[in-house]
């Protein structure tokens, strides 16, 4: 690569990164008005409006993409990590470690979590029953608790894929677009920058009790610190692949998986501290991270397509 190839590959597009932020939280706030306005999570049409928000990083980045010309055109679908997927075989099995390995992360978070105090678990499941009874019309029996748990579990893979079409919107802005054009700042910037906007992007619901419970800038910063946590995941399958794919089966599998605490817990526990976003799950993703690290996992990266529509080369970080 030349040197005036680098110098037109290597720069971020500050307008663009900014005008695709502040339209990303911009809509979502729009989208998540109506709950400010009314009875907040309560509303009975909250269970419509959390995956239209989920659509609005995608909805910015193609106004970015089309209104900005970043990238320009030629070198879009690629920018994106849309297609082609090559090398084929890396792609497929990233997505199948994608689709696997959160659930079993969030298993470790969950033993981690009994350890640590931050939750008792129950083996009998009472607690899961009690909040399943909750639900059940009057006079229509209980089912065994053991045949609940099972199908929940078994849901699970069939869920990270259906969660998967609503992460796709999440995943064309944040791991599609946003990481590629942070990417010239290097790879620990790009992953740590990206995750931190993605987890600020969720305070219209965060403030309103959404994931912690917590109405104040604590559930905030807590959703700020798992999105960065797993944003460092999700960014490494999206560099380690060029593909966007693997990061969305991912997200898709995190979201299906990520109430499995509730199905063991012995009482509500504090998601802030045994969720897979509160501290539990930041301990452990630390410490896959840090095997990707010292395997050399985060320097095997592919060329993607730069802002200039040219391949970009992984930087040094």
């Amino acid at each position: 690569m030349t040197d005036s190839l680098e110098s037109t590959t290597r720069r971020v597009p500050w307008l663009a990164v900014t005008a695709f932020v502040l339209l990303a939280c911009g809509l979502a706030w729009l989208v998540a008005l109506p709950l400010w306005l009314g009875d907040g999570l309560a509303e009975p049409f909250t269970g419509v409006l959390l995956p239209v928000m989920m659509w609005t990083p995608a909805v910015a980045a193609l106004i970015v993409t089309f209104a900005m010309r970043v990238p320009p055109r030629g070198g879009r679908v690629r920018f994106l990590g849309l297609w082609p997927l090559r090398p084929a075989k890396r792609v497929v099995w990233l997505i199948v470690l994608g689709w696997l390995a959160p659930p079993l992360l969030i298993g470790v978070s969950i033993l981690l979590a009994a350890a640590l105090g931050f939750v008792t678990l129950d083996p009998t499941f009472g607690g899961f029953s009690a909040e399943f009874a909750k639900m059940l019309p009057a006079g229509v029996p209980m089912p065994p608790v053991e045949v609940l748990v099972i199908s929940q579990l078994a849901m699970i893979p069939l869920g990270a894929l259906i969660n998967s079409v609503f992460a796709f919107g999440e995943e064309l802005g944040w791991r599609g677009w946003l990481v590629p054009a942070l990417r010239p700042l290097g790879t620990w910037p790009t992953l740590l920058i990206s995750g931190a906007i993605w987890g600020f992007w969720h305070s219209p619901v965060i403030l309103l009790g959404y994931n912690f419970g917590r109405t104040d800038i604590t559930g905030v910063l807590f959703m700020i610190g798992g999105c960065v946590a797993w944003g460092i995941l999700l960014g490494w399958l999206r560099l380690r692949s060029a593909s966007v794919w693997p990061a969305v089966i991912a997200h898709g599998s995190l979201n299906a998986a990520g109430g499995l605490i509730v199905i063991f817990a012995a009482s509500q526990p504090d998601l802030a501290l045994a969720g897979p976003l509160g501290v539990a799950g930041w301990i452990v993703v630390t410490v896959v991270v840090l095997v990707l690290v010292l395997t050399g996992q985060f320097r095997r990266q592919p060329e993607l397509a730069g802002t200039q529509g040219r391949l970009l080369s992984p930087p040094r970080s």
